[in-house]
């Protein structure tokens, strides 16, 4: 029988729970989880999304999607607006308040995932990238 860290699958489980953790500690002062974070970071790089596109895209339940997008439209860093092709969907987009959140927090993003993968040269971390790229591209179309 072979040990837990003989699969793989276990340690990408082990390493997606601890860049949660790390993640979420990095965003407790603002009141936000890595959820929220997310949504953010999706809007960031759309001109606004259906919330059924935010459910299917970030594979979160559309009832959590729902709160998600509640708490950040009580803080300002988004906003449900009318969809322009049919006025009865509202798109969820950033507000300029949210940009800025987002930029306020790309230098410690990027020291979390620093913490996470300093065992790994910056060669290795292209190649740990470009792998996770290729296995999770069905999940990201």
């Amino acid at each position: 029988m072979r040990g837990l860290h003989a699969d793989t699958g276990y340690l990408l489980y082990r390493l997606g729970l601890r860049s949660g953790q790390l993640f979420n500690t990095f965003l407790q002062e603002s009141g936000l989880r890595l959820r929220h974070y997310a949504v953010l970071r999706f809007l960031a790089t759309a001109e606004g999304a259906l919330q059924r596109e935010l459910s299917t895209r970030l594979g979160y339940d559309p009832s959590a999607i729902v709160g998600l997008v509640d708490d950040l439209e009580k803080l300002g860093l988004a906003e449900r607006r009318p969809a322009p092709d049919d006025r009865r969907s509202r798109i969820v987009v950033l507000t300029e308040d949210g940009r800025a959140f987002l930029r306020g927090t790309d230098e410690a993003g990027l020291r979390v995932t620093n913490d996470l993968l300093a065992p790994l040269d910056p060669a290795d971390r292209a190649t740990l990238h470009a792998l996770l790229l290729r296995v999770a591209q069905d999940g990201l179309a």
